[in-house]
């Protein structure tokens, strides 16, 4: 769509690619949300990017451009293919989404073998995004952070590099004590609700 070229190698060695690094002995447990783009049990907070709300004013400009030189080229009875000015357009909008995707893709990269090279064992919780995307109010934030890919990338990196990463049932995760394994909301009990941090 850019002009761009992408060459794909399968390699084959006697040898592994990758050494396997030493246990460190240490394990994680990460929580994906929109607020942050996730927090992890040892209290460490990475702050979420947003890739594309950053640049969507940028992005909503240059698509207003799009329709406006599709809309003339279709008045003049021009075909698109052979406007000039509307596909000079289309190419820096697919330029705008082109950067966006590389720009959370390497971040997601980062993060996800930053967590696996340091850790013998990650854990989440499943993702239920589908559900979650239904919500309108964090349906663009939900999108923006890429939670599916990320959690592929740990899947993979984690078999690549000998650690194990494993997801969790998110089922009252936030309503059960860590220490003796009640469920709050059971019994007399009231759920926690967003607002008790603990």
């Amino acid at each position: 769509a850019i002009g761009s070229f992408f060459l794909s190698m399968q390699l084959a060695s006697d040898a592994p690619f990758v050494t396997m690094s030493k246990q460190t002995n240490r394990q994680v447990g990460i929580d994906l949300n929109t607020e942050n783009f996730l927090t992890s049990s040892d209290g460490q907070v990475i702050a979420n990017p947003r890739y594309y709300r950053t640049i969507k004013g940028r992005l909503a400009k240059a698509q207003r451009i799009l329709s406006r030189r599709a809309r003339r080229a279709k008045k003049e009875h021009r075909s698109l293919r052979e406007s000039r000015n509307y596909q000079k357009q289309r190419l820096l909008v697919a330029k705008i989404h082109t950067q966006i995707f590389s720009r959370r893709r390497a971040f997601l990269h980062q993060l996800s073998t930053t967590l696996i090279k340091n850790h013998d064992l990650v854990v989440a919780e499943e993702l239920r995004s589908k559900n979650m995307l239904k919500n309108h109010a964090l349906a663009m934030s939900i999108a923006d952070v890429g939670w599916r890919t990320f959690l592929e990338m740990l899947t993979y990196k984690a078999e690549f590099y000998g650690r194990q990463f494993i997801t969790v049932n998110p089922k009252n995760t936030t309503q059960t004590c860590h220490d003796c394994g009640f469920v709050m909301g059971t019994g007399s009990t009231k759920k926690l609700t967003l607002a008790d941090r603990e």
